[in-house]
This record gives C-alpha cells, structure tokens and sequence, in this order.
C-alpha cells in the first residue's frame, strides 16, 4: 500500500494569528503533527501543502517533504480542504512517480495525536474497506440531548426547549445514548474515491474514537494553554 500523508498548514489565520508555526514547548506547533507522522508505520510519504516560505522552512527541517507552494486561490480563508488536498496529491504523483492507494489528511491543529492513533485509524480502513474514515472523540457530557434551543425568531430568546428529547427530565449522562464528534485530527480515504468524486467520506465511511486527551484541536487562545498543560503532562 502506497500512503500519503498530507498536512494542510496556511500561513494566515484569523482566530490566531501565526498559529500552525507557533511555538508549543519550544516547538512550533506544526512539528507535533510532522513528527507523529513520520512515526506512522504505513504512511509512504508525508508532504505539508503551504503558501508560506515560512512553514515550507520549519516543515522542511522536521523532516516532512514540502517540494512546492499552493497557488493563491487554494491559500484563502474560503478555500476548501478537498481541493487543498486533491492539489497536493497531483503534485506529489507527479514529482514521486507513482499513484498513491490512500490518503490520509493530518490537522496540524491536533498536536497530540501519535503515529499509533494514524496507524490504528488507517489499519480500521483497509480492513473494513470502507471508502473513507473519519477521526472522532465522545461528545461527553455536551450531548445534545443535554442542550436546549431558544424558539424565538432570533434563536436567542423566546420559549426554551429540548434541542433533543431525552429519554426523561434531567436525564444523567450515562442513560443516553453515545454519540461522537468529529475531532479534526485526521481524514483517510481511498484515492480514487478522493481524487475522482471529491468527498473524503465516500458512499460508506466509517469512524475511529479517539480519546478526548489526543483530540484537543486548537482553535482558541485557550486552546493553546490547554495543549501546551497536556504536552507537558506527556512528556512526564
């Protein structure tokens, strides 16, 4: 099986600013991912899709392959993942010789994910032969038959009511049913149901849990003490 491993890493970002090349214990956060790639056993080639010189320099020096820039309309706050992607593995085909069996999109915003979690995610692939895989995480106690909406017109006043009726009132967590959401740690697919119908998903995708302590994605400010407190805890 030949696997690519893609790392989509923009130089912009609004909510951080800088924050795939920002430093998490003396390591920009982008090295995490580069580095628990290329501790996967299965994946063939690992390439970080850019349209920064800056994190093409730190991608290139934590050992992930990054032979071009993206062009600029793939280097937008709009632009979409599958066509990000799709770009990166045309490139890489093309300069590598070859034609990949699966790929696999790793956030670089999820730095503590490891090469078992990839390797893991991807064996339950190829097993089950599913078209594509998605990483999850329980959802815990934000489940939605735990929320509420408002019904007035504005969705912010109004009656409140059951956004998803439980079972009963104040229904305790482990009565309800399990449910996930997805983590944004890694999205594995078939090539040729990526490159020719345009869906990581597929007809048939199935789903690999991971543990809420490996599926911090970092969006926000507290984001960021929230991973740098459990990267610390990780290397005790």
């Amino acid at each position: 099986m030949k696997i690519l491993g893609v790392i989509p890493a923009r130089g912009g970002s609004k909510g951080v600013p800088g924050k795939n090349i920002r430093p998490i214990l003396g390591k920009p956060l982008i090295a995490y991912t580069i580095e628990s790639g290329l501790q996967s056993a299965m994946i063939t080639d690992l390439v970080v899709t850019t349209d920064s010189p800056a994190i093409q320099e730190i991608a290139l020096r934590y050992g992930a392959k990054c032979p071009f820039l993206r062009p600029a309309e793939l280097a937008t706050d709009t632009a979409l993942a599958v066509p990000t992607i799709q770009h990166a593995v045309r490139e890489m085909e093309e300069r590598e010789g070859l034609k990949y069996d699966f790929i696999i999109m790793l956030q670089p915003t999820s730095p503590l994910k490891t090469g078992r979690d990839i390797d893991q995610a991807l064996e339950k692939l190829i097993k089950e032969g599913a078209d594509g895989i998605i990483s999850v995480v329980d959802v815990d106690n934000n489940h939605p038959m735990k929320m509420k909406k408002f019904l007035g017109a504005d969705g912010r006043s109004g009656q409140l009511v059951d956004y998803k009726k439980p079972p009963y009132e104040n229904c305790p967590r482990q009565h309800l049913p399990p449910v996930y959401i997805v983590n944004g740690a890694m999205y594995a697919t078939k090539r040729d149901v990526f490159m020719q119908n345009n869906t990581f998903q597929g007809k048939y995708c199935i789903g690999f849990e991971m543990s809420s302590f490996n599926s911090i994605n970092i969006d926000t400010e507290l984001d960021f003490i929230l991973a740098e407190h459990s990267l610390k805890e990780r290397q005790m």
